[in-house]
């Protein structure tokens, strides 16, 4: 499993970042895709998570309380790609985020050994 994440940077209040998450070797259209931040001293925050072709609601996102109705997941299948579009950006949502396999909740997150190696946003006036 190898997911490269993309698109992190500086941006101001009220931005707008979409990240972009590759992924190779494992069948992507097929797995459930989850977004996960980690704020500097937290610990790890569900963010995002998309289904993938084995279930009935393919392509179906779920989102957390915080970034609900600011944030967008969709994926790309033949690219193999995840996103996630930012709007209305916070200060609260600078952190490191991850692209994982899998799919997370508020009850849980998908296994560390199946995430990328992050891109850092951090929204700062």
């Amino acid at each position: 499993v190898q997911l490269v994440e993309s698109g992190g940077g500086l941006a101001q209040p009220g931005d707008s970042l979409t990240l972009s998450c590759t992924a190779s070797g494992f069948p992507f259209r097929f797995y459930d895709m989850t977004w996960v931040r980690q704020a500097p001293g937290k610990g790890p925050e569900w963010v995002s998570s998309i289904t993938g072709l084995v279930d009935a609601d393919s392509g179906n996102p779920s989102y957390s309380d915080s970034v609900k109705g600011r944030f967008t997941i969709y994926r790309d299948n033949p690219k193999k790609t995840l996103y996630l579009q930012m709007a209305s950006l916070k200060p609260d949502d600078t952190a490191t985020y991850y692209c994982a396999r899998g799919r997370g909740s508020t009850a849980g997150l998908p296994p560390r050994g199946d995430w990328g190696q992050g891109t850092q946003v951090t929204v700062s006036s």
